[in-house]
């Protein structure tokens, strides 16, 4: 997202550079003697660009990214990070998303205006990239990646003509189709997403075969409105997604627009990452973090919580200690574990309270790792009390 000057501690934008709003570089604190608890032991990254990609694959696998083309990788769990080849081309964009299958195959796309905002994809561990995709569109600013398997993903991107920037790709992001509908019409409003962590998109499903239906966070708007959680869905009918599924693919998107009860009063504000969880029954529980990235030690408005019975956004009753960028389930502990450049919060209760367990700045986490604004990689090594 790209719409504003910063003026203070935020996502910092240069008056020459105002579509880096959305890039979301916000002056980072790295620790303080205050420190409440510290579940991170840093690793060696080999880098000190800023990280705000990471991809966890299982088996000790993890991909990181971040700026001036930099893409990490690990195969022993931390142990050792690779410094990847850089792609062609990209030696000035900023990596914010990446998604990996294995320690050979990753795609990793870069967020900035226009033709800054492109796709790169690796199947022989990152000596080599090859390009996907390039934003044609000037007024274009993408946001982030996501998806259900090797072949099918979403792209989210900032509204083009008053619309929603939403890709869909069936081909492992070889090729990349418009999803269509009249709910992605802003009718007015000035809406966005943040580029913040890789996680203001996030899918649920599947709906159709392998199909899964991305949800997506939104910023504030100007009228000081709250963000809004999409929600996506097929409105096709069972015998068209039979009968005739690229139709219904093409033609039946529907998205229900929540109100979230978090701080969007300005365009600095609203949701930076969803997070999901899906019980046995089906139960589908959501926490959506955030806050004001011009103000990030402010707690006010910082997280909130879906009822999986209702569908309704409620506010934590306990509020983290700041602003928030990346969030995570983590199975272990029964906790969801967010952070952002003021620390880290835990919830054991489903979003309902939070509590600090760190004040070491960081951008993103994908379990066990988070990434930082130097060059930081960290990995969880347990809860207090754990």
């Amino acid at each position: 997202m790209r719409r504003f000057f910063i003026f203070a501690a935020g996502i910092a934008l240069a008056a020459s550079l105002p579509w880096l709003a959305s890039a979301q570089l916000v002056p980072q604190p790295t620790g303080s003697a205050s420190t409440v608890w510290n579940p991170w032991e840093a690793e060696h990254s080999g880098t000190n660009q800023p990280l705000r990609g990471i991809h966890a694959t299982g088996n000790g696998v993890a991909w990181a990214s971040g700026e001036r083309g930099t893409v990490l990788r690990t195969e022993d769990s931390g142990y050792m990070w690779q410094g990847c080849s850089v792609p062609e081309g990209a030696e000035k964009l900023d990596f914010r998303s990446i998604w990996a299958w294995d320690a050979q195959t990753a795609i990793v796309m870069s967020s900035g205006p226009g033709e800054q905002s492109r796709l790169y994809k690796t199947t022989d561990g990152c000596a080599h990239w090859t390009a996907l995709a390039t934003n044609q569109d000037a007024n274009g600013f993408w946001d982030g990646l996501a998806f259900s398997d090797e072949k099918n993903g979403y792209l989210l991107g900032d509204p083009v003509n008053g619309h929603f920037t939403l890709l869909r790709t069936e081909d492992g992001g070889e090729h990349w189709k418009s999803v269509t509908s009249k709910d992605l019409d802003l009718a007015g409003q000035k809406l966005g997403a943040f580029a913040a962590s890789n996680q203001s998109m996030v899918l649920v499903g599947p709906v159709m075969g392998k199909v899964t239906v991305p949800w997506f966070g939104t910023s504030g708007t100007s009228g000081g409105q709250h963000p809004y959680v999409y929600s996506g869905g097929l409105d096709c009918g069972m015998q068209m997604a039979h009968t005739n599924p690229e139709q219904c693919l093409t033609r039946f998107w529907s998205f229900e627009k929540a109100d979230v009860p978090m701080a969007g009063a300005s365009e600095s504000q609203g949701i930076f990452a969803l997070g999901l969880r899906q019980d046995p029954d089906g139960s589908l529980h959501a926490v959506a973090v955030g806050g004001d990235y011009s103000a990030p030690s402010r707690a006010e408005g910082t997280a909130a919580r879906r009822d999986p019975k209702t569908g309704k956004w409620m506010a934590a009753s306990k509020l983290p200690h700041g602003y928030l960028s990346s969030v995570a389930w983590d199975a272990a502990d029964n906790a969801w574990i967010a952070v952002g450049v003021n620390g880290t919060d835990v919830s054991y209760d489903d979003g309902q309270s939070w509590s600090a367990i760190g004040d070491d700045g960081y951008n993103a986490i994908s379990l066990p790792w988070v990434v930082g604004p130097q060059g930081q990689i960290a990995k969880l090594t347990r809860l207090k009390g754990k």
